[in-house]
């Protein structure tokens, strides 16, 4: 029954920080829209990008442009849900570089919501939308037998691949407890994969299959479950699928608590 209250009394104080985070970015709204205009062209620029190649290029190894539209949507939403929810992580360094750490391990509620409270970056619904329009437009031209099973595989996609890139920010964050500053190589797990993952995974190769499968489970919430989607695998068990990438989260939250124990405060 405590537990059950304590995690009841945690989501109401991150939806508190979130609301906050929300009020403060509605207070100058032109600097907001402008913020979310320029995310939304962010993510059109590599929808062009797809476009003109589909244009000389009818498939891409079996892959049509609507079904490679309907991964890159899909695998934006994730990312998009995820940087804007785990933004605090993203923009953990600058916590540790000027000693505001200190102040968040002494009150008493977790570090992780503290942390994931202190920035909600709304703008990136612009990424969002764009996801949403590419979905809709994809949707209807995928010929995708939608079904029950169908539809809980999108959303266990969304799920599982929410959780996996907030458990990579996580780790981006816990580098900076030994390094002050973000490592910048991280990004080519975050930014890079949301570029890279606009195709099917298996079309880079078997050893980057490989590595998106055992690794960072990126084909896990993107590969697997899509093939079912789309009808180019037909085991249902792939539904379930992508809630394995949840447990990136472990190996995640292990290495921030290592980090946070050899935390030394930048005493400034």
């Amino acid at each position: 029954m405590k537990d059950q209250f304590y995690n009841v009394s945690a989501l109401k104080l991150w939806l508190h920080y979130v609301s906050i985070n929300v009020r403060s970015a509605m207070q100058y709204k032109l600097s907001f829209f402008l913020m979310v205009l320029g995310q939304f062209f962010v993510s059109f620029s590599v929808f062009l990008g797809l476009y003109f190649m589909f244009q000389r290029f009818h498939s891409v190894k079996g892959y049509t442009y609507n079904e490679v539209l309907l991964c890159f949507a899909i695998f934006l939403m994730e990312f998009s849900i995820a940087e804007m929810s785990a933004r605090g992580f993203d923009s953990f360094s600058s916590m540790v570089r000027t000693g505001s750490f200190d102040q968040v391990l002494v009150r008493p509620r977790n570090e992780v919501l503290q942390v994931l409270g202190s920035k909600f970056e709304l703008t990136r619904i612009g990424r969002m939308l764009q996801a949403l329009l590419m979905f809709v437009y994809a949707i209807p031209r995928c010929g995708v037998d939608w079904s029950f099973s169908k539809i809980l595989t999108l959303l266990f996609m969304l799920i599982g691949g929410t959780a996996l890139f907030s458990g990579i920010f996580m780790i981006y964050a816990a580098f900076c407890f030994f390094t002050l500053e973000g490592l910048e190589f991280m990004n080519v797990f975050t930014d890079g994969a949301r570029e890279h993952g606009k195709y099917p995974i298996d079309v880079y190769g078997k050893k980057m299959l490989f590595f998106g499968t055992f690794l960072v489970p990126y084909a896990l919430v993107q590969y697997y479950p899509l093939s079912y989607i789309i009808g180019k695998n037909n085991n249902p068990l792939l539904t379930f699928l992508p809630l394995l990438a949840i447990l990136f989260l472990i190996p995640s939250y292990l290495f921030w608590r290592f980090g946070v124990r050899h935390y030394c405060s930048s005493g400034s």
